[in-house]
């Protein structure tokens, strides 16, 4: 299993694919610079990352199991785009864009997400959704 703790600031190199696939938390921060910031993600079959908006940064992620839909839009009622996704698939998500993305699949769906700037403490983890959204330090 992958070392799963947060590396940063010093220089790091780590095999995104296993750190990805072997992560059971919901989100578990793995590197975090002055300006960008490394996070796995384990999303539950039927579960969500929870619709939410970053103002001030662009945000990548990448599928590397399971299969998901992706929602953005302008407004927290106004969802204009949606997309199917699955293995391989990256998703780019402009700063100041309402975003979810939904297991839809039979697995857990796996991605690994890179935005600047950092969003979370570093070395935040949540085993699970309601640990992120009960976090007093998460907005």
């Amino acid at each position: 299993m992958a070392d799963l703790t947060d590396h940063g600031p010093n220089p790091y190199v780590l095999d995104i694919e296993d750190a990805t696939l072997t992560n059971p938390n919901f989100r578990s921060t793995l590197w975090t610079g002055k300006f960008l910031q490394l996070t796995v993600m384990a999303i539950p079959v039927g579960g969500d990352i929870g619709l939410e908006i970053h103002p001030e940064h662009d945000q990548f992620l990448r599928i590397e199991q399971g299969t998901g839909r992706v929602e953005m839009g302008p407004a927290q009622h106004e969802i204009t785009f949606t997309a199917e996704v699955s293995p391989d698939w990256v998703i780019f998500v402009p700063a100041g864009t309402w975003h979810n993305i939904i297991n839809t699949g039979g697995v857990e769906l796996k991605l690994y997400t890179l935005y600047g700037p950092p969003d979370h403490l570093p070395g935040t983890v949540h085993a699970t959704q309601h640990d992120a959204q009960t976090d007093p330090n998460e907005d």
